[in-house]
This record gives C-alpha cells, sequence and structure tokens, in this order.
C-alpha cells in the first residue's frame, strides 16, 4: 500500500523569527539613516557645534585684540584698517549667535588654542619693535595676516560643513563671513606693499 507524504506548513514560530528579522534589518536601515550627518542628534552635528564655539571664542577676542594693534599701529592706514576690522568682527560675533539659533543651541564659547597663539604672537610684535616704526606695522600685518587665514580656513570648512548637513541658511550666513575675512586679507596686503614694506626695509 503506497505511504502519502504530507506537506509541511511553515509554523507560527518560523513566520514569527521571520518577522522579527524584518523588523531588527528595519531598525539597522533606520540607525544608518539617522548617521548621515543631517540629524540634529548626530554626532557630526555635535562636532560642528564644537568647532563654532571654537570660532566663536577667537573672534570674541579678536575684537578685543584689535584696538590694541590699532593703537600700538604707527601708519594712520594700518590703525584705520584695524578699526574697521574691529567694526566688522563684532558682525562676525553676531553672525555666529544668528548661527547658533538656527541650529537650535545656546551660544557658547570654548577656548580656542590656535586664536590664542596667534594673539600672544601679535602682543610679542609689540613688545619687539620700537614705536612711531614700519617695522612694527609690518609685523603687526604679518600678525593680523596670520589670525586671517586661519580664519579663512576655520569658515571655509565650516561651510562646506554645513551645506553637507543641509544647514543652509546657516551655511549661507558664515559664507558672507567667509567672504569678508577674504576681503580684509587682501586689504591688508594692499597697505603693507603700498608703503609699508619699502619703509620698513629702509629703517
Amino acid at each position: 500500500m503506497a505511504t502519502t507524504k504530507t506537506t509541511e506548513k511553515p509554523t507560527t514560530e518560523k513566520k514569527t523569527a521571520t518577522t522579527a528579522a524584518s523588523a531588527t534589518n528595519d531598525k539597522s536601515a533606520k540607525s544608518t539613516s539617522n548617521k548621515s550627518g543631517k540629524s540634529g542628534d548626530s554626532e557630526f552635528h555635535e562636532f560642528f557645534v564644537d568647532e563654532l564655539k571654537d570660532i566663536y571664542w577667537a573672534e570674541k577676542h579678536l575684537a578685543k585684540a584689535l584696538p590694541k594693534m590699532k593703537k600700538a599701529a604707527t601708519s594712520p592706514e594700518l590703525a584705520a584698517a584695524f578699526e574697521k576690522h574691529a567694526e566688522e568682527t563684532n558682525g562676525h560675533i553676531a553672525t555666529l549667535e544668528q548661527a547658533f539659533e538656527l541650529l537650535g543651541e545656546k551660544a557658547q564659547a570654548k577656548k580656542c588654542d590656535a586664536m590664542e597663539g596667534l594673539l600672544a604672537e601679535a602682543e610679542s610684535i609689540i613688545e619687539d619693535t620700537e614705536k612711531g616704526t614700519m617695522i612694527r606695522d609690518a609685523g603687526l600685518v604679518l600678525a593680523a595676516q596670520k589670525v586671517e587665514h586661519y580664519e579663512i580656513a576655520t569658515y571655509g570648512t565650516l561651510v562646506v560643513f554645513a551645506t553637507n548637513m543641509g544647514q543652509n541658511e546657516v551655511a549661507e550666513l558664515l559664507k558672507v563671513t567667509l567672504e569678508n575675512e577674504k576681503a580684509t586679507d587682501v586689504a591688508l596686503t594692499e597697505v603693507a606693499e603700498s608703503f609699508i614694506n619699502e619703509q620698513a626695509a629702509a629703517e
């Protein structure tokens, strides 16, 4: 007599296991999505905000240092350039505060070791040069342009970061500051090349 084979149907346990595996995969996919850098809770967001705090400290301390550099300058042209940049720096501080607000973060400053070193170098130049000389002015331009190049590098990178995070408003704000820093660097070069360097070399 022939034996009839019975086909096994999937058990409830197998179905449950399949459903659980599918749910796990869904969670994994969501987790990966949240690490794209566009989430407000992402590590990249935190890193970005930390760098904003760093340049915020830098700008606030530069705003305090520029009046001293203006006072130490020999030529009226360089003194005027420092005065103008001090006003612009206060604007940069306000712009950063806007950026913090757009990100839903409190505007806080975190010590910037790079700017601290650059401003200490400016102080050293003032101490090591004679008052009323173009050598001092040449040194002050050097110190100021080192600061500008640091800021240009920082803001340039932050603009790219903000864009990649999808924070376009923040990117546009920082881009305006970036262009301003570039313009200041050019202005300092023009002052130095118009007469300061030549006269300093003759002293």
